[in-house]
């Protein structure tokens, strides 16, 4: 060969290996950074090319899908009672994307996902569509339709767990939505988004989980348990050395009581009738790091609480002076929860101090139903002694049967509960939150649901009255909806 046909044979040759490495680095190494770019609608056009899977409630989908007219995306999502489930679901919009459940099991539920490669091989030859897989719930159907038609036309969220296991039994949102209305692309969808989004009732918001409010009140059954935990009280019917009035430590400023009898009040007694000062008290001779460790093994101060959806961190602070302690045992100061939280906090005490981590995504289904993930209960954390427990509940079910929260008693069964109103706002001039916290008790002793309640709008002016009189009405109806199912 001469030197100038030797010279084009390398050239070529040199382009041809340089094609070669630029198909694949395109095809393997830079293959995801390509597919999930927004500019890429080629994706988005398969993800919404065939039905997607659903998410399964009780052995019934939620969900489903519909053919979109006019648009090159051929299927979008429908909801079945989109506003009691939205906050469980989430939303998948064709044109503002997706959140919640149907975000993060997307693979499956539109087939993506490597662990159903061997269904979309046996589609290939048989010639079936491919098909999305089902992602199915701990959720109890009676118990989540209890709570939002309880709260109403109320700003408020329900969070309500099985103890044994962390299964999430309920978890409400209101105001809520319907994500069917924006499940599209068209002029319509976008205006429902934007008047959604808008929205003064931050309706998008999932309250249960992404929400933190001053917990008030409820927070004294975590002081109660850390008084026990470390020794503070070991007789609950013993008096405290409580005077009145209390000074918080520090200060000349005294600790209000909106109940008589508080004075040298033993911890059964002031949680009967909600006693600022001894719970305040309590919380000062326990000691903020002692307080800070109870509270976190309850699950504060942790940002990677996944339900799979993330809820957001629960805080008790860290650097707080004494005064700000004694304040924050009281559930106020800094002290912030979410609904999810405290059905946690009610949920370890009803279950002997041990504390499950909370999940709602009891399995993942292929579209030929075979099982391909299963989840397993998981111990959390052991934030009280099986002794220590017993005690909690025993002054919660004097709380239900003698004190503030009469209005979550269930005929013939066991309730144990705690009323709350947590002031807030500067000067705590806002309208207070009306909480309550509570779990019912199986002829066993074991407990198959605890719930949290929390509501915005309650109009309230005194502590507990409105976490009574609003929110354990609340609580009460998810009670026995559980107990109702169980039964059936």
């Amino acid at each position: 060969m001469n030197k100038p046909l030797r010279r084009i044979s390398i050239f070529c040759g040199l382009l041809v290996l340089a094609l070669l490495v630029r198909t694949n680095w395109l095809q393997y190494v830079k293959a995801e950074e390509l597919s999930t770019r927004k500019e890429n609608r080629r994706v988005q056009i398969a993800q919404y090319a065939t039905e997607r899977g659903n998410i399964i409630v009780e052995g019934n989908p939620i969900t489903g899908s519909t053919v979109t007219d006019g648009s090159d995306y051929k299927y979008k999502r429908k909801y079945l009672d989109g506003p009691l489930w939205s906050p469980v679901t989430g939303y998948a919009s064709q044109a503002f994307g997706s959140t919640q459940l149907e975000s993060l099991e997307d693979g499956i539920l539109t087939g993506n996902d490597d662990r159903l490669f061997f269904d979309r091989t046996i589609g290939m030859f048989t010639g079936e569509k491919r098909q999305g897989g089902n992602v199915v719930t701990t959720l109890n159907a009676a118990a989540q339709k209890a709570a939002f038609d309880k709260l109403g036309s109320k700003k408020g969220a329900v969070a309500a767990i099985d103890p044994r296991t962390g299964a999430i039994l309920a978890l409400v949102s209101t105001p809520s939505y319907d994500p069917t209305a924006f499940a599209g692309n068209s002029k319509t969808d976008e205006k429902a988004w934007v008047e959604l989004k808008d929205s003064e009732d931050k309706k998008l918001v999932n309250r249960a989980l992404r929400e933190t409010y001053p917990p008030g009140s409820t927070f004294k059954v975590v002081t109660a348990g850390a008084a026990l935990e470390h020794g503070v009280v070991k007789d609950i019917n013993a008096p405290t050395d409580t005077p009145e009035p209390y000074i918080l430590p520090g200060t000349t400023t005294p600790m209000v009581n909106h109940a008589s009898g508080c004075e040298k009040a033993s911890l059964m007694k002031a949680l009967e009738v909600s006693c600022n000062s001894v719970f305040a008290n309590m919380g000062n001779q326990v000691g903020r790091d002692n307080m800070v460790k109870t509270a976190e093994k309850f699950g504060f101060n942790n940002a990677e609480i996944d339900t799979p959806v993330r809820a957001f961190a629960s805080v008790y602070d860290k650097n707080m002076q004494k005064d700000g302690n004694a304040l924050s045992a009281i559930g106020q100061f800094n002290t912030a929860a979410t609904p999810l939280q405290m059905a946690m906090v009610t949920a370890a005490i009803a279950n002997n101090g041990k504390l499950m981590k909370p999940y709602m995504v009891k399995q993942l289904e292929s579209p030929g139903l075979d099982v391909i993930e299963k989840h397993e209960p998981e111990e959390m954390s052991r934030p009280l002694s099986v002794e220590n427990a017993k005690k909690v509940r025993d002054m919660m079910v004097n709380v239900v049967e003698n004190g503030t929260g009469g209005n979550a008693k269930i005929r013939d069964v066991k309730v144990g509960g705690k009323t709350g109103t947590a002031q807030h706002g500067e000067g705590n001039k806002k309208r207070p939150y009306a909480w309550f916290i509570s779990y019912a008790e199986n002829p066993d002793g074991s407990s198959p649901v605890a719930v949290a309640v929390v509501i915005e709008d309650s109009g309230a002016d005194r502590e507990d009255i409105s976490g009574g009189g609003l929110a354990a009405p609340v609580a009460k109806a998810v009670m026995e909806a559980v107990l109702k199912s169980n039964k059936g």
